[in-house]
């Protein structure tokens, strides 16, 4: 497989934010990629100093030391840069990232609303320059995958936004469901939290206990609104609760609609087998079995189930993830791979850990 300099080689890999935990699922998930290596991780808090200090189950895995961040020093050792950063901080790198001739897949939500007010509104911090914005793929890889072919940048959707997009964009582009109804009520693992300590994600608080959080208030509600509008051609509005669950991963979202007819669970798996059927990456449940988040733990999957109520005239769509998985790392290389002509299941053929 031709390299990006021409020749057979494996492309060669930065990591950004190394030591949080979406960095280290994508030194797992790359390790075992064909094409490419990973050749520099990064952390600005822990530059210097051995990975393996802060994760000890990748000693004599990833030997080097963390690099600080710089461009042009990233630029030297790497062809493509993943950035696992938390919000604000990629608005301020990515820029130089791409002027050094770098091809960027960002994992924070800085570039993935269009409109830098919406953006400031939501994430509470200032706007990344509209070029690049615009510039920005948006690589949600099943619905707009075409896109990602041959470019420098990309922004990895957020994990809820991944989970609730998938399972709702096939029923909306067909017209079976009323957009104005949409209520999704979406729990995940304190795995999405990040590494940091806080009172949300402590032992205590957490263990034995199942909580709401940001109701009407998450940041991804825009990015979910924002997609959504883009399928059906005018603006829609959801109804987006998020709870907290005491388990490290998965996302199940759970999603409420008016039918536009009479449609049953058969109806449903139909449609969404065809327009799924050849994307590797998501599995369509048969009528009456509905997903579980251990049956994609580890993988790079999303399970999706349907109940159709004649009663009601309404359907519920259950959509699963692996949060840092296909709600983060994996969907971020399934991205690369897209972005560099590749298969998009390269290096990703893992089969969900279970039980």
């Amino acid at each position: 497989m031709p390299g990006v300099h021409g020749e057979t080689s494996k492309i060669r890999i930065a990591i950004v934010g190394s030591t949080g935990y979406g960095g280290v699922e994508l030194i797992r998930l790359l390790q075992a990629h064909p094409l490419a290596e990973i050749t520099s991780v990064i952390s600005s808090s822990s530059a210097g100093t051995p990975i393996s200090e802060g994760f000890p189950h990748l000693t004599d895995i990833i030997v080097q030391n963390l690099d600080g961040v710089n461009a042009a020093e990233i630029a030297e050792k790497a062809d493509v840069v993943f950035t696992a950063t938390p919000s604000g901080v990629s608005t301020k790198l990515v820029p130089g990232l791409l002027e050094a001739g770098l091809k960027v897949i960002d994992l924070s939500g800085d570039f993935r609303i269009k409109d830098g007010g919406t953006y400031e509104k939501w994430y509470k911090h200032p706007a990344p320059e509209q070029s690049y914005l615009e510039k920005a793929v948006y690589g949600l890889c099943e619905i707009f995958g075409e896109e990602a072919a041959a470019v420098d940048f990309i922004s990895n959707p957020g994990c809820y936004p991944t989970a609730t997009l998938l399972g709702l964009i096939p029923a909306i582009s067909s017209g079976w469901i009323d957009p104005k109804s949409i209520i999704i009520d979406a729990k995940s693992g304190v795995s999405g939290s990040g590494r940091g300590t806080s009172l949300t994600s402590h032992y205590a608080e957490i263990n034995e206990n199942f909580k709401a959080y940001k109701v009407n208030k998450h940041q991804h509600i825009p990015e979910i609104e924002q997609v959504l509008g883009q399928v059906t051609g005018e603006p829609v509005t959801v109804t987006f609760t998020t709870q907290l669950v005491p388990m490290t991963r998965g996302i199940m979202s759970t999603m409420y609609a008016q039918m536009n007819g009479v449609y049953n669970d058969e109806d449903f798996v139909d449609l969404y087998r065809q327009y799924y059927k050849d994307r590797p990456f998501v599995r369509v449940r048969d009528k009456g079995i509905w997903p579980a988040t251990k049956e994609v733990y580890g993988s790079n999957y999303c399970d999706i189930g349907f109940a159709a109520d004649a009663r009601t005239g309404r359907v519920t769509i259950i959509s699963v993830i692996d949060n840092i998985v296909k709600g983060a790392a994996g969907q971020a290389i399934q991205n690369m791979n897209l972005m560099m002509g590749w298969e998009e299941n390269l290096g990703l053929g893992y089969t969900p850990v279970y039980p």
